[in-house]
């Protein structure tokens, strides 16, 4: 099985998979070796499919909660689902001891990940967790508690990431929490209006109090003058941690450090399209163009920090 060829059936992953081509970064290049690529698929099928869950997202017919065993009278209870993960991850480990083999296939392509790079459970319970907590916390008093739960939502990943490309140092770590928190960052400044018709708010009450910026001036078709500038200074703050994380790629070579260039600069892509719209980001989410992305992704690797 390769990353793109995937043998999960329409109602078992690929649907999920298929929405890496709409991430602010790439997720599995085709210049990185075909294990890596692989490996990172996986990772991305559980991220995404967790995240789903916790979104009501998945796809319609109930398939993934048939997989998980859970009844279909269930198959709409975003927790119930999120308990039936985390069962199916501990499966996950258990089988490289000669347990039970997870439900879900797009749990089963973790199995050769985890053996490969010894992966613990950490990360993966971490990630589960986020969406429990976007199931009950539906607003952030302060910009620490968003950063709070970036650590659980966003820092995994790059802490994944490091572990199955072999390159996980304490620094790389703390660098690669700075990216992956800017990510976040300005993955909810895009999704706001999205965001706010699922009765979530991801930017601070006290920095919206600051630009007395109020729920009401979120919800209108364009953004005001004081929603641009809570954007434009959120998405400065995002920017200043793909500055600090950068350094990540020092000390690495090759096609690592082509991916990590593609990460840090498709944040900067990113941050660039909501300036470019004028920090509006209320009449439709600013995405980056592939130009962009590319432009972006050289620039960081010409810079090499």
């Amino acid at each position: 099985m390769t990353a793109e060829h995937s043998d999960a059936g329409p109602d078992g992953g690929r649907a999920v998979l298929a929405k890496a081509a709409h991430e602010n970064f790439p997720v599995a290049p085709r210049f990185l070796p075909a294990a890596w690529r692989e490996d990172l698929m996986a990772l991305y099928g559980f991220a995404r499919l967790v995240d789903d869950i916790g979104d009501g997202d998945l796809a319609p017919g109930g398939a993934d909660a048939a997989h998980l065993g859970v009844d279909p009278a269930g198959a709409a209870d975003r927790l119930l689902l999120l308990d039936a993960v985390e069962a199916d991850l501990r499966r996950v480990f258990a089988s490289a001891t000669g347990g039970t083999p997870p439900r879900h296939p797009l749990l089963r392509e973790l199995i050769p990940t985890v053996r490969r790079s010894g992966l613990a459970p950490g990360p993966f319970l971490d990630l589960i967790e986020a969406n429990r907590v976007d199931q009950r916390v539906r607003r952030y008093a302060t910009y620490a508690d968003l950063l709070g739960y970036c650590e659980l939502s966003a820092n995994p990943v790059g802490r994944l990431v490091l572990a199955v490309t072999g390159t996980a140092t304490p620094e790389r770590i703390r660098r690669s929490d700075a990216v992956c928190t800017a990510l976040q960052l300005i993955e909810h400044l895009q999704d706001v209006a999205e965001d706010l018709a699922r009765d979530r708010i991801y930017l601070p009450a006290d920095v919206m109090d600051r630009f007395f910026v109020t729920e009401a001036d979120l919800a209108a078709p364009t953004a005001n003058a004081s929603v641009r500038t809570l954007v434009a200074y959120l998405t400065d703050r995002a920017r200043r941690l793909l500055e600090e994380g950068a350094p990540l790629m020092s000390g690495v070579s090759g096609r690592l450090r082509l991916l990590l260039a593609g990460f840090i600069g498709g944040g900067h892509a990113a941050a660039r399209a909501i300036e470019d719209a004028g920090y509006d980001v209320l009449a439709g989410p600013p995405r980056a163009s592939k130009g962009g992305l590319l432009y972006a992704a050289a620039t960081t690797l010409r810079r090499g920090t």
